[in-house]
């Protein structure tokens, strides 16, 4: 398994890289939420191990982030509370499992193992299509009429928003929170990342699949459906 474990507590953390790499598992760690953000979206894992209480970033408010920009990797947070409230707020924000401290690594093991058996059941459900554009949510591969389509990870992660969406139209405002939360960069920085996406996804295609929608945003659609829905 590729695992992604989101951890502060160093002792913890390597404990727990140690035992899942001797168990010929591939562990990478981040050590605050957003470095877990970013390496969730940078890279495709099979599961994700994620501390409740984080700095910046807490685990439930990661995890609610992941969920709403569409990753389907199965999540397993763990606490050091052991109180229904707080294993309440982890499985609503989209965990699939949690672990209380202190835990057991066998357990550790097992229960990933067990949530990414699960998730492989669901692939079909993790391969999204508008038109002849394909994305693979678990290998991130983006292709058009056979054709694959390098992207950056930002702009992958706005295909993806787009495609889940389709053919429902995506305000701007929406997009702008899913992206980077509370704190965009600029006005300019999503229209340059849709003008980005669209050079990669529609200019050497005869059909165009991204469109714009004044004054409100924008969706991915065959020109058909984008019609219908206007």
């Amino acid at each position: 398994m590729d695992v992604l474990l989101i951890e502060d507590n160093p002792d913890l953390a390597g404990n727990i890289v140690d035992y899942l790499e001797s168990r010929g598992h591939r562990v990478d760690l981040a050590r605050d939420g957003l470095s877990g953000l970013h390496f969730a979206a940078s890279k495709a894992f099979d599961a994700i191990v994620l501390d409740l209480g984080l700095p910046g970033i807490d685990g439930v408010e990661l995890c609610r982030r992941l969920r709403e920009e569409g990753l389907a990797t199965p999540i397993l947070m763990l606490t050091a509370r052991g109180e229904l409230d707080d294993k309440v707020l982890g499985l609503e924000a989209g965990a699939d499992d949690y672990l209380v401290k202190p835990l057991s690594l066998r357990e550790l093991e097992a229960r990933l193992r067990a949530q990414v058996r699960r998730a492989a059941g669901g692939l079909e459900q993790q391969r999204l299509q508008v038109g002849d554009l394909l994305l693979d949510e678990r290998t991130r591969q983006v292709s058009r009429q056979g054709r694959r389509i390098a992207l950056a990870p930002l702009d992958y992660q706005l295909l993806r928003l787009l495609m889940r969406a389709s053919p429902a139209v995506l305000p701007r405002e929406r997009l702008e929170s899913l992206l980077w939360g509370d704190d965009p960069p600029d006005s300019d920085a999503l229209r340059a990342h849709i003008h980005r996406l669209r050079l990669a996804i529609d200019r050497p295609f005869d059909v165009p699949l991204l469109h714009t929608v004044p004054h409100v945003g924008y969706r991915l659609a065959v020109p058909d459906e984008a019609e219908t829905s206007s």
